[in-house]
């Protein structure tokens, strides 16, 4: 009987903790010189099938090589096997201090059209990815409480035709960080039933620190105005545009 209690408190204890969980999945399409519409970077940057130095994810300012700084509220707890082959890396983090977890999947820049399809097809609460770490259950995709895309405007090369199903009950918080996405994403976005948190107006240079500020925003429930000032602070500390313009470039809701 003991043991039944311990187990049951165990259980009760573990179900609760995931219940209080906020989960974040980004989405980042590598930057690709061969298959994508960009102004070409150097090759190390632009090889759409190495993460490891890729301009989005392990260079200076991209996601991994970012968030994993000291400076960073993230701590990289662990590389996940994927199953899908297009996913080249799967890694996971913890913020420092909140129960919130990072999910960020690098994929391959070849297939970005089919990154967005899955990103959109998340926003519309399609697409659930269950993720265990430790005694903590985790629910990513169309169940995350966030979804980022980070990377090129493949919109601007293709079209999408997608077939949506009824919004979730409760929409999930999304960030765009590719040049005018929010021209670009609108219509799917409300289609979707998901809530834009940030997007942007003009061209961009989609890497990590905008993210980063974006989400401190969000995780102390600040709203779209103070979210887009944290974004356009950190824009212009690295890109040196000017803060006037740096705020003409983001953009939160409709």
């Amino acid at each position: 009987m003991i043991r039944f209690l311990i187990f049951f408190c165990a259980f009760f204890y573990a179900v609760q903790l995931s219940a209080q969980v906020k989960t974040i999945h980004v989405f980042v399409a590598l930057c690709d010189n061969e298959n994508q519409g960009i102004v070409p970077v150097p090759a190390k940057l632009g090889n759409g099938k190495d993460p490891s130095q890729n301009l989005y994810w392990g260079a200076l300012y991209g996601v991994k090589t970012y968030l994993k700084k000291a400076r960073s509220d993230w701590k990289l707890v662990a590389t996940l096997a994927s199953q899908n082959v297009n996913v080249l890396e799967r890694i996971l983090f913890k913020h420092k201090q909140k129960d919130v977890y990072l999910l960020a999947d690098a994929w391959d820049g070849e297939r970005i059209e089919q990154c967005i399809i899955n990103y959109l097809k998340s926003a519309n609460g399609q697409m659930a990815d269950t993720i265990e770490y430790g005694s903590v259950k985790m629910a990513f995709g169309g169940e995350a409480d966030m979804l980022a895309y980070v990377g090129h405007n493949g919109l601007m090369d293709f079209m999408l035709d997608l077939e949506h199903q009824e919004p979730p009950a409760k929409p999930c918080d999304a960030i765009i960080l590719a040049c005018y996405s929010k021209s670009y994403f609108e219509d799917y976005i409300r289609e979707a039933g998901a809530n834009p948190i940030l997007w942007t107006t003009h061209l961009m240079a989609p890497e990590a620190y905008v993210l980063d500020a974006a989400l401190k925003g969000w995780i102390k429930q600040e709203n779209g105005a103070q979210i887009d000032e944290r974004a356009a602070q950190a824009y212009n500390k690295y890109q040196k545009c000017g803060i006037r313009g740096a705020r003409n470039l983001f953009r939160s809701g409709y």
